[in-house]
């Protein structure tokens, strides 16, 4: 199975809009990615899943434009900022479909860290925002980073 972990892109600031859509650096910065993913990473997925929050469903919503999956995107609980990350890594343990998250931190890197090393605690990646995050899971149900890819390399 894959799993792929995005960061939301860049949103604009409370103070200018408390819904936290996203600037257009950000909106620039994942319509960037999301062409990069259709043309070069091989992503298939039938459904983006997001948080509900603006910034993540207008990430999710210009990746979907890109890659198609046949379902969409929706929102989905367990996704917030400071949910558990456990919820989603028992989910993800005996998925055998592959699912990409958009999300936010600290969430995804406390579900990076659980997946690989056991233990949300221990720092493994560095998200950066718009950035796609690979995890592959063997059969005997380890995960791995399989490559990670961010708009400053593009």
């Amino acid at each position: 199975m894959n799993l792929y972990l995005v960061q939301h892109a860049e949103a604009r600031p409370e103070s200018e809009d408390p819904d936290r859509r996203l600037s257009e650096r950000g909106q620039a910065d994942i319509r960037k990615m999301a062409r990069f993913a259709a043309e070069h990473l091989g992503i298939r997925v039938r459904r983006i899943l997001h948080t509900g929050k603006a910034r993540a469903r207008e990430t999710a919503e210009v990746l979907a434009e890109a890659l198609r999956p046949e379902l969409g995107v929706e929102a989905a609980d367990g996704l917030d900022p400071m949910a558990d990350p456990r919820v989603w890594a028992r989910r993800v343990a005996d998925r055998q479909e592959d699912a990409m998250l958009v999300g936010h931190l600290p969430h995804l890197s406390k579900l990076a860290s659980l997946l690989v090393c056991g233990d949300d605690d221990k720092p493994l990646i560095a998200f950066q925002m718009a950035g796609i995050v690979h995890f592959r899971r063997d059969e005997a149900g380890r995960w791995a980073v399989g490559w990670m890819v961010v708009p400053g390399i593009l």
